[in-house]
């Protein structure tokens, strides 16, 4: 039996954790890879974070030495995937210096912008190039989309795709809708949420025609005049449900470098629900969305007229729905995405 120590950022209620490495565990077990997962910052420090509130020092310090546990016993495992990062704010030669067993490092946001801005002064000096000196150390990257990867390539030959992808069993298509109003639909987080306020002007054009409703999980919804406008707490128990209650789901993103790095997540959980979605012409939304699946869009004017086409053609939903369903089988699933995790971890166990 393989033994990998997965090295998780944040806890379970982050889509990082569940999505890069807690949903590949059951999997990775049958091809005899055994992945441990351990988490530094926690869903405790993550809920006072999304509330405002104080960060619990505590938890986080014991989680802290508790990777350093690991970390010091780490005979016991035959290499690592490390998410993001071993500590913020610590240098990258130091977590090199940690990893001293063979290391993946998977990333699926431009994590190597984190330290080069801001208001971090000297800091920048020490840390702005943190990630770049991760990336050169690892035996392997599996990066989250195309644009990750080609950074990831100028630091380390050895770089595979592995997009976030969902377990097709569980995001399934439901019931037809059949609701009152067209209703647009958006997942995502409150750090996320603010994009939202980009689809203001174009949902209210739409609001002035027809009933419309908007469906915010897990952000801030913004005040949208003309438009109901639903702002719904995120539960893994309850977002597939919701999920298939959108007639359309969207993602609009700004057009630079952070957005850019982005994995188009929220499309890939709209889609394999048979979902049709409309987003911005921005990084791996691109690669994600066909004609078939969906509209990619920039302007004000081109999402009012993919939301109209997509209310006003019942039957252009379903089949847009359908063909988002067979895009995410085929290239976004768990199934699809597990044999190149596997194959990753064997050549890195293999080569060491």
């Amino acid at each position: 039996m393989i033994k990998i120590l997965g090295l998780a950022l944040y806890g379970p209620m982050a889509a990082s954790h569940r999505v890069r490495l807690g949903q590949y565990r059951k999997g990775l077990l049958a091809e005899g890879i055994d992945l441990q997962v351990q988490s530094l910052l926690g869903n405790d420090y993550l809920q006072s974070r999304f509330q405002g509130g104080r960060r619990p020092f505590l938890p986080v310090l014991n989680a802290a030495l508790e990777r350093v546990r690991l970390l010091l016993s780490k005979r016991r495992f035959d290499a690592a995937i490390v998410h993001c990062e071993l500590f913020p704010l610590a240098p990258g030669w130091l977590e090199r210096a940690a990893l001293r067993i063979p290391y993946i490092y998977d990333f699926d946001d431009a994590f190597y912008l984190r330290y080069r801005g801001g208001n971090l002064g000297a800091l920048r000096l020490l840390l702005g190039g943190k990630f770049d000196t991760v990336m050169r150390g690892a035996a392997a990257i599996t990066a989250g989309n195309a644009t990750l990867a080609a950074y990831a390539r100028t630091l380390n030959a050895n770089v595979s795709v592995l997009p976030s992808v969902v377990d097709t069993v569980h995001f399934s298509p439901g019931a037809q809708n059949d609701n009152p109003a067209f209703t647009v639909g958006w997942i995502g987080s409150p750090s996320t949420a603010p994009y939202l306020q980009s689809l203001v002007a174009p949902l209210q054009t739409l609001g002035r025609e027809q009933p419309l409703r908007l469906v915010v999980i897990g952000g801030k919804a913004p005040h949208i005049e003309n438009v109901e406008v639903l702002e719904i707490l995120w539960s893994e128990d309850s977002e597939v449900d919701l999920i298939n209650t959108f007639d359309v789901g969207v993602m609009p993103l700004p057009n630079d470098e952070w957005a850019r790095g982005k994995c188009a997540f929220k499309l890939v959980q709209y889609m394999a629900c048979g979902v049709p979605v409309v987003a911005s012409r921005v990084g791996a939304n691109i690669d994600l969305v066909t004609a078939e699946c969906g509209f990619l869009v920039e302007t004000d004017a081109q999402w009012v007229d993919a939301l109209r086409q997509l209310r006003d053609r019942p039957l252009t939903r379903r089949t847009m729905g359908a063909s988002s369903r067979k895009r995410v089988e085929d290239a976004y699933s768990l199934n699809s995405n597990l044999p190149l995790l596997t194959n990753v971890i064997h050549k890195v166990v293999g080569e060491n």
